[in-house]
């Protein structure tokens, strides 16, 4: 196979270079291997900011302390145990261990640091919140973006970066992967790449292959009306199942209740691809009334992000509307939300002002509806006009009687529509990446039908699978960064030490070959203001 094409040779090849993949290819040179790392893009794309971590350094300087087994059974019990629970050991034996180094080796030599989120409160004992979230700053006030770093990181350490090259297909010589076809995207020129040590699979997910969610994952294409992960195109994972592999059977995903649609749009001729958070409202996680296309109210407000999308998938059309009136922006900050939708940092709307400015765009853009009267505003959504008259009564009754009759609300989290201007606007989900990938074993190798490892071949991020199931669980905040990322250093330090466990590794591995050309402002460094 691919005789005829010109041929390099590297030790480690990781392909796609995001969250997992670069995490792979630092932590493969680390101990010691020839790395080349493929990037179909231009350039590098942007990082998560928060990850979620179990007793990281920085969450030990906060006092916070987090029990293994109470969040490894709460993720399993999420996903109704359709996951591999060794997987989220080892997720929870690794995840600090990632933080950290990210924090000493990236932050740290920049200036920055990380800094740990304690608050975990959530309304209700359902949905349990885990002090999990740990966040890039500089001035513990404000998101640091850190991909320029690091990417200056692996270019001082000797990693190949070769950006416009898509893999075309893997290459497997009796019962090992040993190497690569790629593409170079920009010369339209083919040539493989052999890698005697392995190769690592972290190009994401498939959520911006309409054809391989029709497929796999149908339902999503109803739920969402953006994609906001348009790289994330399944080739990693169709690459290892033309060789064998064995894939989930079962959807996973992350949606985020953001999506802003015009009024009149039917979600089945609506998915746009877009990796700037286009029309993006973010009180949209807030739990203001939401009602269906028919104008009634169809679920509690006050639940996981995606939760509202998998409701509204059961309501005519999957879209919904949400209405809220004058009073909102006081409103927000006793809503008490969590994660990105946070009132203040680490959420991404800084204060009141900031989420206003967010609804008052959107105003001008004619997404969000503004009406003197019920009635009006219900015309100008296209919902009924009695039936959300009456929702809108039984709302501001379950406000006064400090009790949601229909579907049981917090009180501190339901408010009235009394002050006019009231406002309205259609929204749908926006996928923000597929979960379903490969399955892996501990050792991020991948397995056949037969759950037997592909020797040689090993996947992580949003290409390996086993870990999430379903609904994507948010009160575990930073889980799908630091997945990617956890197991992204994983995949790339067993890869480089010959398929060993992650312990055998540290204990055989020769401390010099762990400050391979280290550059010396980050062997030097020691620390920054914990303010």
């Amino acid at each position: 196979m691919g005789n005829d094409l010109e041929t390099c040779n590297t030790e480690v090849l990781v392909v796609g270079a995001g969250d997992s993949g670069m995490m792979a290819a630092a932590a493969a040179r680390e101990v010691g291997a020839k790395v080349i790392l493929l990037e179909k893009g231009e350039t590098l794309g942007p990082l998560r900011l928060s990850n979620a971590a179990i007793n990281s350094n920085a969450q030990k300087r906060a006092g916070i302390s987090i029990n293994k087994h109470d969040i490894v059974e709460y993720l399993a019990s999420f996903a109704q145990h359709n996951v591999d629970q060794k997987l989220l050991n080892i997720w929870a034996d690794h995840s600090s261990e990632t933080v950290n180094w990210l924090e000493d080796n990236i932050l740290k030599p920049n200036g920055a640091y990380i800094r740990s989120e304690p608050d975990a409160m959530v309304a209700g004992d359902i949905y349990k919140g885990f002090p999990t979230e740990n966040d890039p700053t500089i001035d513990g006030k404000s998101y640091v973006s850190y991909a320029h770093w690091f990417k200056k990181w692996l270019e001082d350490n000797d990693i190949d970066i070769r950006y416009s090259t898509s893999l075309v297909k893997l290459i497997k010589e009796g019962d090992t992967v040993t190497g690569a076809i790629v593409k170079d995207t920009k010369d339209d020129k083919e040539y493989q790449i052999k890698a005697s040590k392995g190769v690592i699979l972290c190009t994401g997910g498939y959520s911006a292959n309409k054809e391989l969610l029709k497929k796999w994952n149908p339902e999503a294409l109803k739920k969402n009306v953006y994609n906001d992960s348009p790289r994330n195109d399944g080739t990693g994972i169709t690459a290892a199942l033309e060789v064998g592999a064995l894939r989930d059977q079962e959807p996973a995903e992350c949606i985020f209740d953001r999506g802003l649609v015009p009024v009149g749009t039917k979600t089945e001729d609506m998915y746009v691809q877009t990796a700037n958070t286009k029309n993006w409202l973010w009180i949209g996680s807030y739990p203001f009334l939401k009602v269906n296309l028919r104008g009634k109210r169809f679920a509690n407000e006050s639940i996981p992000y995606q939760f509202i999308s998998n409701a509204a998938a059961k309501e005519p059309g999957y879209l919904y509307a949400m209405i809220w009136d004058d009073n909102y922006a006081d409103e927000l900050k006793q809503f008490h939300m969590l994660g990105c939708a946070k009132f203040g940092f680490p959420g991404y709307m800084t204060n009141k002002q900031a989420f206003i400015d967010d609804v008052e765009q959107y105003i001008k853009k004619g997404l969000i509806i503004k009406a003197d009267t019920i009635e009006e505003l219900a015309e100008k959504l296209n919902l009924p006009v009695e039936n959300l008259k009456k929702t809108v009564e039984r709302q501001n009754q379950n406000y006064i009687d400090h009790v949601d009759y229909d579907f049981g609300k917090e009180y501190f989290r339901m408010s009235p529509i009394k002050k006019k201007p009231y406002y309205g606007c259609i929204l749908g989900g926006r996928i923000l990446g597929t979960f379903d990938g490969l399955r892996v074993n501990e050792n991020m190798q991948v397995l056949d039908k037969e759950y037997n490892p592909i020797n040689k071949l090993y996947a992580a991020g949003n290409d390996s699978g086993g870990f999430f199931w379903g609904s994507y669980p948010d009160r575990v905040p930073g889980l799908a960064s630091s997945h990617a990322q956890t197991f992204g250093r994983l995949a790339g330090r067993v890869a480089a030490n010959d398929g060993k466990l992650p312990n055998e590794l540290e204990n055989n591995v020769d401390s010099e070959i762990h400050t391979v050309k280290v550059s010396d402002n980050i062997e030097a460094s020691t620390g920054a203001s914990m303010h």
